[in-house]
């Protein structure tokens, strides 16, 4: 999740906001792509069969780069990772004055906070996962979850521009 994040940085200040700016179409088959591929994993946590295993080790195993790939296109697909690093980014940083070191700098420093910030998510998740050993706790986090994937993909789908 954090390269995507990284590759976003480096291309905002590479000038990809004028790029978007000129190439919108490219840019809405991205957002179009990113809806359907939500919809897919909300789809598909909705519908995963509850274990009597809740912990973790009824889950399938996946490869590293299953796991990287995931991770990777969930961020890159994400509307305001997006609209951050392309529209925000600029109005914090002057990014037509980086030079190559700044550039470097920044993407280490970014994704130094960003890992910081998903190592933080991990483990408020493995606590939380004690809370949700029962099997119909788990197929309510999986509806729920499910659904507000679903539905981010579905908004994303249906906003114009």
């Amino acid at each position: 999740m954090a390269i995507s994040d990284i590759i976003y940085l480096i291309l905002a200040c590479f000038g990809l906001a004028v790029i978007a700016q000129n190439w919108g179409e490219v840019f809405t088959v991205i957002r179009w792509v990113g809806a359907a591929y939500l919809f897919y994993i909300g789809y598909k946590i909705w519908k995963s069969p509850i274990s009597e295993s809740i912990d973790g080790s009824a889950l399938p195993a996946q490869g590293k780069t299953a796991s990287f790939l995931q991770g990777f296109l969930i961020s890159a697909s994400n509307p305001k990772v997006i609209l951050f690093y392309i529209a925000f980014l600029p109005t914090f940083m002057d990014v037509t004055v980086f030079s190559v070191g700044d550039i470097a700098i920044a993407s280490v420093l970014t994704l130094i906070g960003l890992m910081i910030g998903l190592m933080c998510i991990a483990g408020t998740a493995a606590k939380a996962r004690q809370y949700f050993k029962s099997p119909k706790a788990m197929g309510r986090l999986n509806k729920a979850s499910g659904s507000i994937m679903m539905g981010a993909g579905s908004f994303l789908a249906l906003k114009s521009q």
